[in-house]
């Protein structure tokens, strides 16, 4: 190739990979869960038929396992995009907080389809393991199971850093499905590498079942865990009532006391209520004064809305 056209290739190159990068950068919130969730399916069906097709030739109920699993992960991966475009309906009369939980909903719907997938294969691998069948595993059974082991971890890693970015738990929970994913196909691919170095292996591929069905069953726990912690109530992160004590410190020189700190998190709307003591010589349009500039700042710096209870302090 000519230097011109190499210099030219490159730039172009450089230059894409630079507006693609900027583009997921300045995604929003509904189009990052859209794109992870579309990245996913798109993923995941390559590598299902190739799990599938070898799980076909081979016979084996553990690469099945890994290939159903990995469909599982497309079809959550489709209920991850609709719940994004649910999640962002505007406030109504029956919702005054918006429908952002829409994506709790949607986290559980994955643990429970999980569940079930998971149950399925265990009970499969024990009914094998009874009937002692026996599976033989060839090299392409390794070469698909070790790609797939990387790419799910790969995606796995992208999908934990834009739930990280956006605070979207649905978006996390697309990597627990790729994390487990890629932690049960090692166990597969661990376990067709011994059956290759060792003979009289026979239990193998129903005892590697059963371990695709375990991962499969951390990870609906993982995910069931964390909506429902969001869904009971959560206690505000400590870095954050420090920082909120500091700053309303640093404007009115004294702290007043905040406590009683709860956080109402409805995903796309967060509220914070606390309570907080001042002077109780105060008039009530000094106090409501002080309670609405603590309010600005948790909105401003924050992004929450607030509710503050005054109480007198006594001393």
């Amino acid at each position: 190739m000519f230097p011109q056209m190499r210099f030219y290739v490159r730039e172009n190159i450089e230059l894409n990979s630079h507006m693609i990068s900027k583009g997921v950068e300045n995604m929003s919130r509904e189009k990052a869960q859209v794109f992870v969730g579309a990245l996913s399916i798109f993923i995941n069906a390559i590598l299902f038929i190739a799990k599938f097709w070898v799980g076909l030739v081979t016979g084996s109920v553990a690469l099945m396992a890994d290939a159903w699993h990995t469909m599982s992960d497309s079809l959550t991966s489709v209920l991850t995009v609709v719940a994004a475009k649910l999640a962002t309906k505007k406030p109504d009369t029956e919702h005054p907080f918006g429908h952002g939980r829409w994506e709790l909903i949607t986290s559980l719907v994955m643990a429970f389809v999980l569940g079930m997938i998971g149950y399925e294969f265990l009970t499969d691998s024990i009914e094998r393991f009874q009937n002692r069948e026996a599976i033989a595993f060839g090299t392409f059974a390794i070469a698909v199971t070790a790609a797939s082991i990387i790419i799910k971890e790969l995606l796995a890693q992208y999908s934990f850093y834009m739930g990280r970015k956006y605070d979207n738990p649905v978006i996390t929970a697309e990597g627990w499905h790729s994390r487990s994913d890629s932690l049960s196909s090692i166990v597969v691919l661990a376990g067709i590498g011994a059956t290759r170095l060792i003979e009289g292996l026979w239990w193998m591929d129903s005892v590697l079942g059963i371990f695709c069905a375990l991962a499969i069953f951390y990870a609906a726990f993982q995910i069931f865990k964390e909506a429902i912690t969001r869904i009971l109530g959560e206690t505000p992160d400590q870095k954050l009532i420090d920082e909120l004590k500091g700053d309303v410190k640093k404007i009115h020189g004294d702290d007043f006391m905040l406590h009683h700190f709860h956080l109402h998190n409805y995903i796309v709307h967060k509220e914070l209520t606390l309570h907080m003591r001042v002077d109780k010589n105060l008039t009530i349009e000094e106090g409501h004064g002080i309670a609405t500039s603590v309010e600005t700042i948790i909105r401003e710096k924050f992004g929450m809305e607030a509710t503050i209870h005054v109480e007198p302090l006594r001393y």
